[in-house]
C-alpha cells in the first residue's frame, strides 16, 4: 500500500506542524461554558440540526424548499460516504490521540479524523442553502462556523481536516446546487 504509506507520513509531519495550534485552540475548552457551548453543537451537527432543517424546509422555503430537502438529503448520504472511503483510506489519528496532551472534549463518532466529517456536512448544506434560500443560509451561517471551530477546540481534528472538510462540501454543495438551480429554471421557464 504505497499511497496509504506516502499519506501517513504527511500525516506525521502535518500532525507536528499543526500540534501546538491544536493545543492552544484546545484550551479554550478548558473554560466550562465554552467546552459546553462546543459540545452542544458538536452534538447537533451530528446530524440532528440538518434532519431537523431539512424536514423544515418545505414550510421555511415554499418554492424551493421541498425539492431543496430532498437534494439536502441525497447529497448528505453522498457526503457520508465521500468522508467515511477518505477516513478508511488516508488513516489520520486524531490530535487527542496523538498528543496527550490534547483533551478530547467530546467522544468522537468515529477512529479517524482527515476529513472532518462534520465540516464537509456543515459547508455542504450551507453552500446549497446560499444558493437556494440566501436569507435563510445568513441566519444558519453563524452555526456552520462553529460546527467548524468546535472540531479543532474539542481536540477532535486538526486545522487541515476542517479545511479539507470544507473544500470537499463547498464542492459538493456547489454540484448539487448546479442541479437544483437548473430544475427551478425549468419550473419558472415551464
Amino acid at each position: 500500500m504505497p499511497s496509504t504509506s506516502r499519506a501517513s507520513r504527511f500525516f506525521e509531519q502535518a500532525d507536528q506542524r499543526e500540534y501546538a495550534f491544536c493545543q492552544a485552540i484546545n484550551r479554550v475548552a478548558g473554560v466550562p461554558s465554552v467546552l459546553g457551548y462546543f459540545r452542544l453543537v458538536s452534538r447537533l451537527g451530528d446530524g440532528w440540526f440538518w434532519y431537523a432543517l431539512i424536514l423544515a424546509l418545505p414550510f421555511l422555503a415554499p418554492p424551493p424548499g421541498p425539492a431543496l430537502a430532498l437534494l439536502m438529503a441525497l447529497t448528505g448520504l453522498s457526503c457520508t460516504l465521500t468522508y467515511k472511503l477518505l477516513k478508511r483510506w488516508l488513516i489520520r489519528e486524531r490530535p487527542f490521540i496523538s498528543f496527550p496532551t490534547i483533551n478530547c472534549g467530546t467522544p468522537p463518532l468515529d477512529r479517524y479524523s482527515f476529513p472532518s466529517g462534520h465540516t464537509l456536512h456543515a459547508v455542504c448544506f450551507q453552500t446549497m442553502l446560499f444558493v437556494a434560500v440566501p436569507a435563510l443560509a445568513l441566519a444558519i451561517l453563524p452555526f456552520t462556523l462553529s460546527v467548524a471551530a468546535s472540531r479543532v477546540v474539542l481536540g477532535l481534528h486538526y486545522p487541515t481536516d476542517v479545511a479539507a472538510g470544507a473544500l470537499i462540501g463547498g464542492l459538493m454543495g456547489f454540484a448539487a446546487s448546479h442541479y437544483l438551480l437548473a430544475d427551478m429554471q425549468r419550473l419558472m421557464a415551464g
